[in-house]
Parts: structure tokens; C-alpha cells; sequence
């Protein structure tokens, strides 16, 4: 498996039995909600983008591509991905595998766009997270 971008972080994550849905498998939410744990986590080791700084990341794009059924009981690998960053904003992807068998469940993308909680408009990218794309 192979998406664009440098790998920044990688997650483990068990899926917990209220992810389920009535079909037996995690609601398509999970997956989102994994993706954002998972850049949560990596720009918080960074020390970047907390409630209490000036700026942070809000997501403007995101989808999912789900590629196989993840039932419970499992744990999961979330892989992020750093790529293409511009003025404002950096693409993300993430892969989500089986933590066991490295079966990939799921791949995702994110831009996340840097925002000015004060003037509420987009800003500068931070020098941190530029220099981890991968172009």
C-alpha cells in the first residue's frame, strides 16, 4: 500500500464495541473519528495547534476510501502522512491497518488549513509542519 507523503506518526487504536454499527462492523464515523485522533495526537507531540494557542488546524476537505470490514474485536494502526504543503495548508493521508495481521481497512485524506482563532481567516503554515511535507 502506498499513499503520497513523508510518514509523520503512527497511532494504535482498539476499536471499541459502541463503534459498532447494526450491520456487525464500525460505522463509517469511526473511521473519520480515527483519522482525527490521529492528527490530533502527531500536531500535539509537535506542540502545535492547541485550544489555547492563537492558531491551530481546521480540516476543510476530507474523505475516506473504506476497503474492508473492521469488526470487533480489533486493534488498528492509523499511519499518518504529511504532503504536498502550500501557503496556508497541508495535505494529510492516513492508512488504517490491522494492528495483528497489517490487513489496511481504510485510507483517508484531510487538508487541514492553518487558521487565525482571532481573525478567524486562514495564516501561515508553520514552519514545523512545512518541513515535514513531502513537497
Amino acid at each position: 500500500m502506498s499513499v503520497p507523503g513523508n510518514p509523520v506518526s503512527t497511532l494504535t487504536v482498539p476499536l471499541r464495541w459502541g463503534d459498532m454499527d447494526a450491520y456487525g462492523h464500525a460505522n463509517n464515523t469511526v473511521y473519520f473519528r480515527f483519522f482525527e485522533e490521529a492528527r490530533i495526537v502527531w500536531l500535539t507531540s509537535l506542540d502545535l495547534g492547541g485550544p489555547e494557542e492563537p492558531t491551530g488546524p481546521v480540516i476543510i476537505k476530507t474523505s475516506a476510501t473504506f476497503l474492508k470490514e473492521l469488526n470487533h474485536p480489533a486493534t488498528v494502526v492509523v499511519e499518518t502522512y504529511a504532503d504536498k504543503a502550500g501557503n496556508t495548508s497541508l495535505d494529510t493521508y492516513h492508512v488504517i491497518s490491522d494492528a495483528d495481521t497489517g490487513d489496511v481497512y481504510a485510507e483517508g485524506y484531510a487538508k487541514v488549513v492553518w487558521f487565525d482563532r482571532q481573525t478567524r481567516t486562514s495564516t501561515r503554515l508553520p514552519d514545523t509542519l512545512r518541513a515535514l511535507a513531502a513537497g
